[in-house]
């Protein structure tokens, strides 16, 4: 395999591991810097990165302060560089089911919070309009709220699995 061939094998590995990571709530330039850095396995200043990815500074300041806050990435210091310097976290896929199963467990609960507080609500109504709407509406409620429970028992078991 030719260097050329090497580095088109790369970039498209980027593009469609980018693709993934996106799903992940991570913009496409977090997602295309986090898969470069993950996939060269290389230490990198926001200058090499810029380069690397054809953005700017400011871009790939911002993008690694967000990879950062999702313990993506860390600052690792290198003797005899003065920049910043960043690594990708190997532990990729317990980082990202991590990250990503408590961001639905924290909005099911936030979710069943308010839904539970609407049916409260709706249960204080004295004398519905329509009794047999109220009574399907009930129902429904409680269903969308039984979902809830079940979408938030799942991760949970993930997490904990």
């Amino acid at each position: 395999m030719t260097t050329r061939d090497m580095e088109n094998a790369t970039k498209k590995i980027i593009v469609e591991f980018a693709k993934t990571i996106e799903l992940f709530d991570l913009n496409p330039l977090e997602a295309r810097l986090f898969a470069y850095m993950y996939l060269t396995g290389k230490t990198m200043t926001l200058d090499e990165m810029s380069e690397a990815l054809g953005k700017s500074k400011t871009s790939m300041s911002t993008s690694i302060r967000a990879l950062a806050d999702l313990n993506l990435v860390s600052r690792v210091w290198v003797k005899g560089v003065r920049k910043d310097v960043y690594e990708a976290n190997a532990q990729l896929f317990n980082l990202f089911i991590s990250s990503y199963t408590n961001k639905w467990i924290d909005a099911l609960v936030h979710q069943q919070t308010v839904l539970k507080q609407i049916k409260d609500d709706y249960s204080k109504i004295e004398t519905p309009v329509n009794l047999h709407s109220y009574a399907n509406f009930s129902e429904r409620l409680d269903y969308i709220i039984e979902f809830h429970q079940h979408v938030a028992d799942f991760f949970k078991e993930m997490k904990e699995g």
